[in-house]
């Protein structure tokens, strides 16, 4: 349930940000950038805005006073409804759908890349450039890790794509065809 709600009202405010193009878009995600920075330091407005205590007009004032005239009209009008149909708690969930949405608008790759020694840079520069090469990406967002697991190569990850060419899988793959041999 909580997906199809951060999907429905997530796509909503990517409607509304299409509506005004590409800079708006890229404006609205700013601004939802440091939304979540100001949330996440600021706990207690959560527990607040979530509070069974609290009237709905109330906590629509308390919404209007905090953030008209210092995000945009859209994202303001936009928040209020959040709190009309009590969907504060899915907040997260609708700005994580919305940055998805945006990310791939402007065809901006978020890329996982876990290898089994750092990269240097110069690894890294040739592993973004050869994911832009053969995808339809015109920028990367990429996410390094090391996983000393994997022996030796790669396990990048686009979305739901995995691309695994590790040592250890390779030895696994070949461990199991081995044991398949039947010695006769």
């Amino acid at each position: 349930m909580a997906k199809l709600v951060s999907k429905t009202y997530g796509e909503a405010l990517f409607q509304v940000a299409c509506e005004g193009g590409d800079a708006k878009c890229a404006e609205l995600l700013e601004e939802i950038r440091v939304l979540r920075g100001i949330l996440s330091e600021n706990p207690e407005f959560d527990s607040l805005m979530k509070h069974p205590g609290i009237t709905k007009q109330e906590k629509l004032q308390v919404m209007e006073t905090v953030f008209r005239g210092r995000v945009s009209e859209e994202l303001v009008n936009f928040l209020d409804i959040i709190v009309s149909k009590e969907r504060f708690g899915e907040l997260n969930g609708i700005f994580d759908y919305f940055t998805d949405r945006v990310k791939e608008r402007q065809q901006i790759g978020v890329v996982c890349i876990t290898s089994a020694a750092a990269l240097t840079e110069k690894q890294r520069a040739a592993v973004e450039q050869k994911i832009l090469e053969t995808t339809a990406f015109v920028k990367l967002e990429p996410h390094y890790s090391v996983d000393r697991e994997l022996i030796g190569g790669l396990v990048i990850r686009i979305g739901d794509r995995v691309v695994d060419s590790s040592i250890r899988t390779k030895l696994d793959q070949m461990t199991k065809q081995l044991l398949q041999i039947q010695l006769g």
